[in-house]
């Protein structure tokens, strides 16, 4: 497949706006800033999104491609159940180190839990997919009888964000050194609360 100078140039240009939404936000992209960033004209960035709105999506569109690539492809190649969720787990502490302002989805969230329209709905169905990604994991590491009978995938994988959410509270706002091994000390108590004894 040939790639054209075109779709080069917008790859360049959702790599660059998703660096900088981890930073200041969706809401804080412009077209001007990106222009200036990436020394295109506005009319030429413009060109290829037509509306603030579309960046945006096409930011969480790219940064959900790069997710699965990076947090659930890879973690999918682990063997089931537990296994796979540490697999997860390890990576999705990646992801959220190696982006320049952590998590995009975290970072998202908080500008759009409250506001009605097509940007908060696609973060929404992102985060329901990787709950149940999660929650899929518990339901095949019970029926492998790694974890106890009747398991509730659904909470589970509710404190697992949780962890995650206030991970990335620790180690990015409040730069707390120990903020992993505290996650992780958090998450292996979790496993042993579902375990078959």
């Amino acid at each position: 497949m040939i790639v054209t100078k075109g779709e080069l140039t917008r790859q360049a240009i959702l790599e660059r706006a998703m660096d900088l939404a981890t930073q200041i936000g969706l809401e804080g992209l412009s077209i001007g800033r990106l222009a200036e960033d990436l020394k295109l004209s506005k009319s030429g960035l413009f060109a290829h999104f037509k509306s603030k709105e579309t960046l945006q999506l096409q930011v969480l569109e790219t940064a959900r491609q790069q997710f699965v690539e990076r947090v659930v492809k890879p973690g999918l190649t682990a063997p089931r159940g537990e296994p796979r969720l540490r697999a997860f787990f390890e990576r999705w502490l990646t992801w959220g180190r190696e982006n320049p302002g952590g998590c995009l989805f975290v970072n998202t969230a908080i500008e759009f839990d409250d506001r009605p329209g097509s940007v908060r709905e696609s973060l929404v169905q992102d985060q329901r997919d990787w709950l149940d990604q999660l929650a899929n994991g518990v339901r095949a590491g019970t029926q492998e009888g790694q974890f106890a009978p009747g398991s509730d995938a659904e909470q589970f994988a509710h404190e697992l964000y949780g962890m995650m959410l206030g991970w990335h509270h620790a180690a990015r706002l409040l730069r707390e050194p120990q903020a992993d091994e505290r996650t992780r000390v958090a998450f292996e108590a979790l496993l042993d609360r579902y375990r078959r004894k």
